[in-house]
């Protein structure tokens, strides 16, 4: 799961959160509710409730798609 800069779009949900407006599409933030952004003085992390350490469908890979 990442971060990036996005503009708004038509199935978009906003927050606004410490000044700053993160955008989630809704599909998405369906699936992955809660997401948790946490901040420290080296990076941030993100958790949600998708598990990202089952294997990929297309192949055995845990973490990631091929």
């Amino acid at each position: 799961m990442a971060m990036a800069l996005d503009e708004l779009k038509n199935n978009d949900q906003t927050f606004e959160i410490g000044g700053f407006q993160y955008v989630v599409d809704k599909d998405f933030l369906e699936k992955a509710n809660p997401i948790k952004v946490d901040f420290s003085p080296v990076g941030f992390s993100i958790t949600s409730s998708i598990d990202l350490t089952s294997a990929c469908k297309s192949c055995s890979t845990t973490g990631s798609c091929c």
